[in-house]
């Protein structure tokens, strides 16, 4: 038995070659995620120059774009694989071209208006061909929904990824200074970390994007600096009259002389005009604000796992010797600590963007983030809400900006633990 046991046996160096595990094609739904996520964000982000351009066909100096324009009188019509009851037949009909209508109805012998009334026969078909049909619909303005999500998805997944690359940046550069610094700095700067963690997270930010609201229009109407001249001018009036020229006097001079108060205010909106911010700008700076107050609350778990592997990493033995021989405090950081962090930094990150995504589209659902004209997935969803009703629904107002955002931020997350399963050695099949 021996014997025929090492005929049957085969060398060591004779045998197959062990197959290789790619630990990226691990996650299925991982590899399905990126999929999806790839092909979302190269139809949203690169549709962008289209969809915020002047729409196709605008008139001559229509400078109105693409995802903002639309006729009122074809607002709120299906999309076209939507099934039409006869009211929204009625209404498709009402939006075709008034010199298609007179020609079907002289070549039927009926009037226009009956034309438009009829839901059924060959004067319908004939009119039925000419509906201005929408892949997903219309809104309340007439404006096309496929447009509107598009261009919310883009704007949408930009704010969600720059977000957490703003959030992935303080968080990585903040707990590596943490951690390598060690000892009290170490200790106060988490403790920092342990403040905001015991405070409301949704509210640090509705309160910073709201804050940064209101510099902006402070900065538009020069409130301030006009205040500051009202109150200079009347510590000068209060001087003129024989008191002391102190901020106290100025405010109960003008307490007390509300026709001085009135007269000065007038003043100063002519000596402090206020400040003129294009409509590009205020857009620019409201997302930037938006930008800063998600990411600039996101990165407390990524500054606390940097830090627990920077304090890991810098006991191993190669950042010893590199420290021993003299190696400088940046070549350690650039060449030893952060080629080992990448792995996970690049999880958390991924990790991070559906976060960022999910409350820009919150705090547009509750008119703070993203203003409108400008369409969000969080806007969007908002307006569909309010066609949500008994007696009739738009539902396609609210599908297709929630069926988006839910599979978007699903894909992300699938993204995530597929990457951190490629990522971990301890996941790694046997």
């Amino acid at each position: 038995m021996l014997r025929a046991m090492a005929e049957e046996s085969v060398p060591a160096l004779a045998a197959p070659p062990r197959s290789r595990d790619n630990p990226f094609t691990r996650s299925k739904a991982g590899l399905a995620g990126l999929a999806f996520i790839v092909v979302v964000g190269l139809i949203c982000l690169g549709s962008l120059f289209w969809t915020l351009s002047p729409a196709p066909g605008a008139a001559e100096g229509d400078a109105t774009a693409w995802y903002n324009a639309g006729d009122p009188a074809e607002g709120r019509l299906p999309p076209v694989w939507a099934p039409a009851d006869a009211e929204r037949a009625k209404r498709f009909s009402e939006a075709v071209d008034p010199q298609i209508i007179a020609r079907i109805a002289d070549q039927f012998g009926v009037s226009p208006d009956e034309a438009v009334r009829t839901t059924e026969g060959p004067v319908f078909q004939e009119l039925k061909k000419h509906w201005n049909t929408t892949l997903l619909g219309t809104d309340k303005l007439g404006r096309s929904m496929l447009v509107r999500v598009l261009t919310g998805g883009g704007i949408s997944l930009g704010i969600g990824l720059a977000a957490a690359l703003i959030s992935v940046f303080i968080g990585t550069t903040y707990g590596i200074i943490a951690g390598y610094a060690g000892g009290r700095v170490d200790a106060f700067m988490m403790r920092i970390v342990d403040i905001i963690y015991g405070l409301p997270y949704i509210l640090l930010v509705v309160l910073l994007a709201v804050a940064g609201d209101a510099v902006v229009d402070n900065y538009i109407s020069q409130q301030g600096a006009r205040n500051t001249y009202v109150t200079q001018r009347a510590k000068e009036v209060a001087s003129e009259r024989g008191l002391a020229a102190t901020r106290e006097s100025a405010r109960n001079l003008l307490t007390d002389d509300p026709a001085l108060k009135s007269e000065l205010e007038a003043e100063a909106r002519e000596q402090v005009p206020s400040k003129e911010l294009s409509e590009t700008q205020r857009r620019v700076i409201d997302l930037s604000v938006l930008l800063v107050a998600i990411g600039g609350v996101s990165w407390l778990t990524m500054a606390r796992v940097i830090r627990g592997q920077v304090l890991s990493l810098k006991a191993q033995p190669f950042m010893e010797a590199a420290r021993a021989i003299g190696v400088p405090l940046h070549r350690q950081f650039i060449k030893h600590l952060l080629p080992n962090l990448l792995g996970p930094i690049i999880v958390y990150t991924t990790l991070t963007v559906p976060q960022a995504i999910l409350q820009e589209s919150f705090l547009s659902f509750l008119g703070i983030g993203v203003k409108l004209p400008l369409p969000s997935w969080g806007n969007l969803a908002a307006d569909g809400l309010e066609a949500i009703n008994r007696h009739r629904s738009e539902w396609w107002l609210l599908l297709s900006p929630c069926v988006l955002l839910g599979l978007t931020l699903l894909a992300l997350n699938f993204v995530g633990e597929g990457l951190r399963e490629a990522f971990d050695p301890k996941r790694a099949r046997k």
